[in-house]
């Protein structure tokens, strides 16, 4: 469905009635429900099989919306003055007494807001509650960052889903939480850690990311698709699959399987549009690899490997609260 004035109202009501929609963002295609309906967030985690104890981030149209549900602190306003609409989740106390499910927070405290640009915000002001909306995808696998890319993974699973083309950064968003005169980077993502820092004046508190889940994204096996991923390879062997990076190719590029390049150029913008869709089409080919180039770590290079650690960490079944205590 496309992303006209009507289909933003079809959506809003499917919403209201407590189903799943598909919603384009600029990070990436998200999973969304209405976050005051307590049935229609667990069908979220049904849907993806994702387990109950991951946070999910919370979409606003609006701050006044956000300040319905959260207590928001100086610093974290003006991060918000800046980077909303945009892809940046702050991770901010939690009101008493709110609309939100608790499935929502995990049973935490705390509560992961963002105000995400285009198409999403227009839903959300016309249901007028917030949306809760983790990527569109079975949950430890690829995001979803087209339309055709949820339809194939969940499309029996959810109601609707609003095409409005391939995700423009192509990257979840940066979590960040203010704690005193510190700012803590949970998990970095669409916004460069960087540009936060330049507008902060000071390095943001790196969260070492075996720590307790605070935020969204925090498990250590994310992103993966089914083959293997061998990650800074300089040497390809045959028959795995290459994700490459900019001009220079590693040695035995010529016996990978198939091979995409993620920026010939080596821009890392275009590198993070291009990540999630270029893994699942390698993927799909059956390789038992995908060996990746390296890739840099300044800019949006840190949150690419990021998600590509990730994609490569061993994989676990998807726990119950009672598996993990």
């Amino acid at each position: 469905m496309g992303t006209d004035e009507q289909a933003v109202r079809t959506a809003a009501i499917v919403l209201a009635e407590g189903k799943l929609v598909a919603i384009p963002t600029e990070t990436v295609y998200g999973l969304a429900a209405d976050a005051t309906n307590g049935e229609a967030v667990a069908s979220i985690f049904e849907a993806k099989g994702r387990p109950h104890f991951n946070p999910l981030i919370c979409h606003v149209s609006d701050v006044s919306m956000a300040e319905r549900y959260a207590v928001i602190d100086p610093q974290s306003r003006r991060l918000i003055d800046a980077f909303w609409p945009g892809p940046l989740t702050l991770v901010l106390p939690l009101k008493a007494d709110t609309a939100i499910h608790p499935l929502v927070a995990a049973g935490l405290d705390t509560i992961a807001l963002r105000m995400p640009r285009g198409v999403a915000g227009k839903i959300i002001a016309a249901l007028d509650r917030p949306l809760a909306a983790p990527s569109a995808n079975t949950s430890g696998k690829i995001s979803g960052t087209s339309a055709p890319a949820v339809e194939d993974d969940l499309g029996a699973r959810i109601a609707l889903i609003l095409d409005a083309g391939p995700s423009e950064v192509g990257l979840e968003s940066t979590i960040v939480k203010v704690d005193g005169d510190a700012v803590q980077l949970l998990r970095p993502g669409g916004l460069a850690a960087e540009d936060i820092e330049a507008f902060i004046g000071k390095k943001l508190e790196r969260i070492d990311q075996r720590s307790a889940i605070e935020a969204p994204g925090m498990l250590a096996s994310h992103y993966a698709p089914a083959a293997g991923v061998r990650l800074n390879v300089h040497e390809v062997r045959e028959g795995e699959a290459l994700l490459a990076f900019g001009p220079v190719r590693a040695s035995g590029a010529a016996l990978a399987a198939a091979s995409l390049n993620l920026s010939e150029a080596g821009n890392l913008r275009e590198a993070a549009a291009n990540l999630f869709d270029y893994m699942k089409r390698l993927d799909r080919l059956g390789s038992a690899v995908i060996a990746v180039e390296p890739i840099p770590f300044n800019g949006l290079g840190e949150a690419i490997n990021d998600r590509l650690v990730r994609a490569a960490a061993p994989r676990i079944p998807s726990m119950t609260v009672e598996q993990i205590k």
